[in-house]
């Protein structure tokens, strides 16, 4: 089935929300409690989750553990993503911080060009050439690649992760990419998001 960009963020939104009525004690919650306690829109959550099956009972509402937990399955976050970080500077290094070796998202390599950063080591990593990519992919078993690289050397390092075998990128690097279709690219551009707030500051 392919789902929209929109639907599967979301779906995260939703899973987010459920996670903390779980932390609460929630067990049971209807499309239009949740929609209220979070600023969603119940007609929407009922359409959305409806393209997946029945989640809920028309009257009764969500079991809200037995929903997480088909979220979580139905967004691939039942098994672990090896992340590999190109660009060790100051975001690279804090995505592979904040990430680590664990969870459902694990950075297992962190690469760079800059000889002052290959071979030092930051928290369970040692930074590698980025010459090393194929290797690097081969033994980590990554398949997400993050870029974190200045703007003029973003499509280079993209065509690399696409050559090496990763199978999507999440690109922070302040350019577009030309994206190979077997590839999926996720930009994340603060300075968009920025102008925007900006915007309804005027």
């Amino acid at each position: 089935m392919r789902v929209s960009p929109l639907t599967l963020h979301r779906l995260s939104v939703y899973l987010r929300c459920l996670r903390q009525m779980e932390e609460a004690g929630v067990h049971r919650v209807s499309s239009q409690e949740l929609a209220d306690r979070f600023d969603l829109s119940a007609t929407q959550i009922r359409k959305d989750l409806a393209q997946f099956g029945e989640f809920g009972i028309r009257g009764v509402g969500y079991d809200v553990a037995r929903l997480t937990e088909g979220l979580h399955r139905l967004l691939g976050l039942d098994q672990q993503h090896r992340l590999a970080v190109v660009g060790m500077g100051s975001l690279g290094s804090a995505l592979a911080r904040h990430l680590g070796p664990d969870g459902t998202f694990a950075v297992v390599a962190g690469l760079d060009n800059d000889p002052r950063k290959v071979g030092t080591r930051l928290a369970h990593l040692e930074v590698r050439h980025s010459s090393e990519l194929p290797a690097v992919v081969r033994e980590t078993g990554a398949t997400i690649g993050v870029l974190t690289v200045p703007a003029d050397a973003a499509q280079v390092n993209y065509e690399a992760l696409v050559v090496a075998g990763i199978r999507a990128v999440l690109n922070f690097a302040p350019a577009r990419l030309k994206p190979n279709r077997a590839v999926p690219v996720k930009d994340v551009d603060f300075r968009i998001n920025l102008e925007e707030l900006v915007y309804f500051l005027k």
